[in-house]
């Protein structure tokens, strides 16, 4: 496999995350980066060892040579970012939740196609060995068909009227800065549900917490709460006819998944331990993909990045809930 040029927009935590694990990728270059101020973006170029900087993302879509860019700005960003750099030719990795809503998703989705490029929503969670050993005992039958699935991201975070994660400008709340997760570990096991039922503790336009029920018609049903208000384990648990499955603590980032039969006897227990952070999964996943000459990764396909984000608007339907840009 041959070198690609990474690229990243934004320079926040997550990026560094990303960086760490990026730099560390064999088949990775690490080509440029971007910020909204040059200094921003020189610091971080030289903490990681990017080539050149840029300190407007316009000026880095256009003069860059990477061929991928990883995109971490804030939610409400994203579609523009994204489209920027689909414009001028980049194929993209672009963060969770994608958009801000389905109708951006899909136009986005649709633009990627139509300009033959490589695009990828970053939920590394389905890219991690847990997580695809836990679908392949699944798809083997070991636990039968799901009845139950409990998921949480709870997370106890001081509320900062200037952090991103409380700004309904930026796209802010937990649903889609942690709801996605369970929702989407849900759609992937169940499908899209027959009903759901939810609620949410709502303050300044964006959800601190939320509970939210799915019910399928065939009697299974998905239980889950999110939020910044308070600490849950964040484990997992998908319970079947034959047997179940737990996914430990933090489950969408787990490196344990156990499988019990009927009578909860363990049957089998995966323990995989991250060679760098976690990130590289879905960098190799990217590579692979770009190798293959795929323009979407049958990991997170673009069907079901649009599936979850219908799900999501469909619950902040119930709540009212509305982004001021969208």
């Amino acid at each position: 496999m041959r070198k690609y040029k990474w690229g990243v927009i934004g320079t926040g935590k997550i990026a560094h995350t990303f960086a760490v694990a990026l730099r560390h990728c064999e088949n990775a270059e690490l080509t440029a980066v971007a910020s909204r101020t040059a200094e921003k973006a020189k610091d971080f170029a030289g903490k990681y060892g990017f080539e050149s900087f840029y300190g407007s993302y316009r000026e880095f879509a256009e003069n860059s040579d990477a061929e991928v860019v990883y995109i971490a700005t804030p939610m409400a960003s994203h579609f523009e970012d994204a489209w920027l750099c689909l414009e001028n030719g980049k194929n993209v990795l672009c963060e969770k939740s994608l958009t801000l809503n389905t109708a951006q998703t899909e136009k986005l989705l649709a633009f990627a196609k139509e300009k033959g490029l490589f695009f990828m929503e970053a939920m590394w969670m389905k890219c991690r060995p847990v997580y695809r050993r836990m679908k392949e005992w699944i798809a083997s039958g070991a636990i039968g068909g799901i009845e139950y699935i409990k998921a949480d991201f709870s997370n106890f975070i001081p509320y900062d009227d200037k952090d991103r994660l409380f700004r309904a400008d930026c796209g802010g709340g937990c649903l889609l800065d942690l709801g996605i997760y369970p929702i989407t570990l849900t759609h992937d096991l169940l499908g899209a549900p027959d009903e759901i039922i939810s609620s949410a503790h709502m303050m300044n336009g964006i959800d601190m917490s939320n509970t939210i029920l799915f019910r399928y018609s065939s009697g299974a049903f998905s239980s889950m709460d999110n939020g910044f208000e308070i600490q849950l384990r964040n484990n997992a648990i998908i319970s079947g006819t034959k047997g179940f499955i737990t996914l430990g603590d933090w489950f969408h980032c787990t490196q344990e998944g156990v499988l019990f039969d009927r009578e909860g006897r363990e049957v089998e227990r995966f323990e995989f331990k991250d060679e760098i952070n976690g990130y590289e999964y879905e960098v190799d996943e990217v590579h692979r993909c770009l190798e293959a000459g795929l323009t979407e990764s049958p990991l997170v396909p673009h069907s079901d990045t649009v599936a979850v984000m219908k799900l999501m608007d469909r619950c902040r339907e119930q709540w009212g809930m509305r982004f001021p840009n969208e």
